[in-house]
């Protein structure tokens, strides 16, 4: 799963995170990696969990500067959290048919599934990303 962007987000530029974890009743700890560049991320995450019944999440990695936006931060999240609570109470007895298929949407990535999975970048691509996140993180 990953979050759908529109094409001008800024979010897109962003170093990108995958959390790797339990599909099914297995119980052990998500494995994070990253930071990555946001195709990578997504090629990577797909390239895995078409070999495992895992659940791969693929995120934008905020670096945050200071204490005051770390705070931020925890307050949307919980805000997003308390507003999702909200909505689920309020949903009707079968749910919401529309967020259904934004899920499925969402699971489905930003690719045609009719083109096949994202080709998975080898280790000098990962290495060529990982230089150009760390110029971006520290220009500016």
């Amino acid at each position: 799963m990953t979050l759908d962007l529109p094409a001008d987000s800024p979010m897109l530029g962003l170093p990108w995170i995958i959390t790797f974890g339990p599909l099914g009743d297995d119980e052990w700890e998500p494995v994070v990696c990253g930071p990555y560049e946001r195709r990578h991320a997504l090629a990577l995450a797909e390239a895995v969990v078409a070999e495992e019944q895992l659940m791969a999440v693929v995120e934008p990695l905020v670096p945050a500067v200071s204490v005051e936006q770390i705070e931020g931060e925890i307050a949307a999240a919980q805000l997003a959290a308390r507003d999702e609570v909200t909505r689920v109470d309020q949903a009707d007895l079968y749910g919401d048919y529309e967020d259904t298929i934004d899920e499925e949407e969402l699971a489905a990535g930003e690719h045609d599934r009719a083109a096949g999975p994202l080709p998975a970048p080898d280790a000098a691509e990962l290495r060529a990303g990982f230089a150009r996140i760390a110029a971006q993180l520290t220009s500016g």
